[in-house]
């Protein structure tokens, strides 16, 4: 399984009042443009510089709060809630007639040691969210894990921003116990990462022969490592 609500829900009305705090500030397009259609932009609270302004998720960085997180004390409790180190903290939004297009992330999924985690604080019924083909049902103050190796699309059809309140986590024995919990099948990863590094190493093989035959073997590979 890919993709899991968790247990813990949170006060839609105190998400809201943190949100109101960084709504009158400058937030910036995601800096990914080709992956998007419209308006989709963000505001961070953990950054690498410590700004609001550096949207930047880079991975195995040092990241540190930024002023705004502080005023946020709801923020701040959800955050620091979850036992382990923390790199980047956004608020991402998606406005109405808008679409993320389907991609990938790159070691994006628990099995590379690393969760995503997002809480919805303002949606509506028209926003589309799927990961691996599959809609995750997201509600406002619900909390979500999902694998971002598989490809996934977001659109937002609906009369308001869809905003999350986005955590990236890394992997310690306090959320192997948590994932535990929601039946996380810790056997089937040890198996799946074998496998995966199986077929990487056939890949980077076949990359060397540069045959029609090898480029088509790639091609299939690299579609059974996005499955």
């Amino acid at each position: 399984m890919n993709n899991y609500k968790l247990p813990q829900t949170y006060e839609i009305d105190r998400l809201k009042i943190d949100l109101k705090k960084c709504q009158n500030k400058e937030w910036l397009l995601h800096f990914n443009q080709n992956d998007f259609t419209g308006n989709w932009s963000s505001f961070a609270l953990r950054s690498i510089s410590g700004s609001e302004l550096d949207i930047l998720a880079t991975p195995n960085a040092t990241f540190q709060d930024t002023p705004t997180l502080s005023n946020c004390l709801y923020f701040k409790e959800i955050v620091d809630s979850f036992q382990c180190e923390k790199e980047s903290v956004r608020l991402l939004s998606l406005s109405p007639n808008s679409y993320i297009k389907e991609h990938t992330d790159s070691d994006g999924g628990y099995e590379d040691g690393f969760f995503r985690i997002h809480i919805p604080i303002q949606t509506n019924d028209k926003v589309i969210f799927t990961v691996n083909k599959k809609p995750l049902p997201m509600r406002e103050g619900e909390c979500w894990y999902a694998n971002f190796n598989k490809p996934h699309f977001v659109s937002n059809h609906g009369e308001n921003d869809r905003i999350h309140l986005v955590i990236d986590c890394l992997r310690n024995d306090w959320s192997d116990q948590l994932f535990a919990t929601f039946g996380y099948d810790f056997e089937e990863e040890k198996k799946s990462k074998y496998n995966q590094q199986t077929k990487l190493m056939m890949i980077e093989h076949l990359s060397l022969m540069k045959t029609e035959v090898a480029d088509n073997l790639i091609k299939q590979l690299q579609g059974e490592l996005t499955q």
